[in-house]
């Protein structure tokens, strides 16, 4: 059984959602060191104390994620960094944004706060 299950739908249709999910995996390979690659549409990663797989259709998409004993206590911040990727790539882009996802982030300051507006 999982660890993590997130099923979700999705409007990029299969090969921009390959592409999300190769960002995906890209930037989340970094923070947390998973290796990985695909087959056919499913993308399975891991790393010592993860497994999981990244599975897609033209409409929707699939994680699995299995943690290892040690890992399980990281369930929340794995979890929450993940389903932070899945909205910046995944989102619905809505009407008249030319098909794109947009992403807000407001610039850090030096002092690594956000910036006021204003």
């Amino acid at each position: 059984m999982a660890d993590i299950e997130i099923s979700r739908k999705h409007h990029l249709g299969l090969a921009a959602a390959r592409k999300a999910a190769d960002r995906m995996a890209e930037d989340l390979g970094r923070k947390f060191g998973l290796t990985g690659g695909w087959t056919g549409n499913t993308h399975h990663f891991d790393r010592p104390g993860v497994t999981g797989s990244l599975a897609l259709t033209e409409k929707e998409l699939h994680l699995s994620v299995k943690l290892g004993f040690l890992l399980k206590a990281m369930r929340g911040p794995l979890e929450a960094a993940i389903l932070r990727e899945l909205d910046a790539l995944f989102a619905d882009p809505g009407p008249g944004t030319g098909g794109k996802a947009a992403r807000a982030v407001k610039p850090k300051t030096a002092a690594g706060g956000r910036k006021k507006d204003g």
